[in-house]
């Protein structure tokens, strides 16, 4: 029966503690310190060897500038047995708030000597610094620790801190040395490091980096510092460079993988620097003995070459797959053979026919559910464009309940709603597009966001939906690249449905194919008519973002790019384009970014 009796007291007395432990960071989040203090004095009386209640108790009192009884309670914890050398670190930092510096430097000096007789105290003394900001001190208690025990290794504290005052060198110094002795990985470093580079190969923290890099290089020959260099002239946009360090990495190790190369490939041809994507998987081709890596090699080969391929080319290029079809064959390995020559087919060659006829065909051999999907999907992209709707839907459906919860099949989910649109099946679309809104994929999520957005907004006021179903045919030619036509389906509306909602919509999509076409003046009068017309619209966020754009890539007027990125941060902090409108402005702006 005691027994009983004492675990409830015991229980009753944990859930008291847990509520006052919870309503004094409550109180404290809140800035409620006359509050928190009460809970806090409580806290302490019960646990006093509670550092975060003692640290709390201390916050608070400092906060209310009752710094005399903060010194109070400090003194009496000094006085107990074994107190932590931290609390000499709060005395002192009582001490500054008032700016006694002498008094303050008297117990700092104290926390420092404590290292001498115990180093293993280092690391909570130059962490206890570091949080009121003390860096020197900090670095000297992490230093004074190291040299008295070398088996301590605060390199990692150190580099912190020499950042944090700005002495980028001996941080990038501290860094690179704990990678070369194996104390933490590469990505670590990468991810410290990271926002202090910029895309500036100008920038000073860049110019530092790249000489240390040079430097180890020399002096201690190692591929790590060839990788350091890559991912440097990466981040500055410099492929060719980041090209030389990834051949010095692929020849000097033993079995290596092209992984690296077809990356910096890809990499290169999206930020359109076709020329040296072009070199890189040439150079994969001839280094590799993979038969499929020399495929994906030259499909890419080929994807460069039809950027700007005319009529002429285009039939040289039919050729090229043809070879390559007659030498790989229809076989599980190769579907992205099979599924680039049919869209090759298709969407170049407006020959839909012979394409759907080779992915039906390639249905037919021994592939997992993921293959599966992946014909599928393309097999389903191409009906639609042949305006074999309901057979694409099929298709659609079929990935979409073989893989709910994949990406794939988010994917074929945001296809159905599509096909649904193009064939004019709103409410069908608006189901679909529904389920989508919380994909997993951000880029899945923000299509259907805008895509209902653009049939619920254009359903309303007109219940025909006239200028609606215009829309989804112009959509729908632009799909099948007849772009010339759905820029003319496009004026239609501008011209007979002035002042409706779908007004935007159309202004932006012919200026996104304006832009196809390269004709950037008529684009960027499009996108300057939606903000002066429906600058409270929801598309004036994609019409500021693609007018810096402009700005910054086409016409180089970095001044003007930057104001309406500027207007993106400051005007639409939840748009899908506020994180890169907030990077491309301080890259301009000539900022370290992360």
């Amino acid at each position: 029966m005691k027994f009983f009796h004492f675990l409830t007291f015991l229980l009753f007395t944990c859930t008291v503690i847990a509520q006052e432990d919870f309503l004094a960071k409550q109180y404290y989040a809140d800035g409620d310190f006359e509050k928190a203090v009460v809970f806090y004095e409580k806290l302490t009386e019960k646990s006093p060897r509670r550092t975060d209640y003692l640290q709390g108790l201390i916050s608070c009192y400092q906060q209310l500038e009752r710094y005399k009884d903060a010194e109070n309670y400090l003194s009496k914890q000094l006085k107990a047995r074994n107190p932590h050398p931290t609390l000499l670190i709060e005395m002192g930092y009582n001490y500054t708030l008032q700016n006694l510096t002498e008094k303050a430097n008297i117990y700092y000096d104290k926390a420092l000597a404590v290292i001498d007789k115990n180093p293993n105290y280092g690391y909570a003394l130059g962490y206890q610094f570091q949080k009121y900001t003390l860096l020197d001190r900090a670095l000297t208690a992490y230093k004074k620790a190291m040299e008295l025990n070398p088996e301590l290794d605060y390199n990692y504290q150190l580099a912190r801190i020499y950042g944090e005052q700005g002495d980028i060198e001996k941080m990038y110094g501290s860094y690179l040395d704990l990678l070369q002795n194996g104390k933490t990985s590469k990505s670590n470093i990468l991810r410290s490091i990271d926002d202090f580079v910029s895309a500036d190969p100008e920038n000073t923290n860049n110019l530092i980096l790249k000489k240390i890099l040079l430097e180890r290089a020399q002096k201690t020959p190692d591929v790590i510092w060839n990788e350091f260099l890559s991912w440097l002239f990466v981040k500055q946009k410099q492929y060719n460079s980041a090209f030389r360090q990834e051949k010095a990495i692929y020849k000097r190790m033993e079995n290596s993988s092209v992984q690296r190369l077809e990356n910096l490939g890809a990499m290169a041809f999206e930020e359109g620097e076709t020329a040296i994507a072009k070199d890189i998987f040439e150079y994969i081709k001839d280094q590799t003995t993979d038969d499929i890596t020399i495929l994906d090699a030259e499909l890419n080969l080929i994807k460069i070459d039809l950027l700007d391929a005319d009529k002429n080319r285009l039939e040289a290029i039919k050729k090229r797959y043809q070879n390559l079809i007659d030498e790989y064959g229809y076989r599980p390995q190769t579907l992205q053979l099979q599924i680039a020559y049919s869209n090759f087919l298709t969407f170049k060659q407006d020959n839909p026919a012979p394409a759907i006829e080779l992915l039906k065909n390639s249905l037919e051999l021994p592939l997992n559910q993921r293959g599966k999907a992946y014909i599928k999907l393309a097999l389903g992209d191409i009906l639609v464009y042949d305006k074999r709707f309901n057979e694409a839907l099929i298709y659609f459906s079929q990935i979409q309940e073989k893989l709910k919860n994949d990406v794939l099949g988010q994917n074929a989910r945001y296809k159905v709603a599509e096909t649904s649109f193009y064939k004019g099946d709103f409410d069908w679309a608006l189901t679909q597009l529904k389920v989508l809104r919380g994909s997993t994929s951000q880029l899945i999520a923000n299509d259907a966001m805008q895509l209902s957005l653009l049939i619920s907004d254009n359903s309303l006021e007109d219940s025909t939906q006239t200028a609606l179903k215009k829309y989804a045919r112009a959509d729908f030619l632009a799909y099948q690249n007849k772009t010339d036509e759905a820029i003319n389906a496009l004026d239609d509306i501008l011209e007979n449905h002035k002042g409706e909602k779908i007004e935007d919509e159309a202004l932006l999509k012919q200026a996104q194919l304006y832009e196809l076409q390269k004709k950037y003046e008529k684009a960027q009068y499009n996108y300057q008519k939606i903000i002066e017309f429906y600058g409270n619209g929801i598309l004036a966020d994609d019409a500021h973002f693609a007018l810096a754009e402009l700005y910054r890539t086409i016409f180089n007027e970095p001044e003007n790019a930057k104001q309406h990125y500027e207007k993106i941060i400051y005007n639409y902090q939840d748009s899908y384009y506020f994180p890169q409108a907030r990077k491309n402005f301080r890259i301009l702006r000539g900022d370290a970014i992360n």
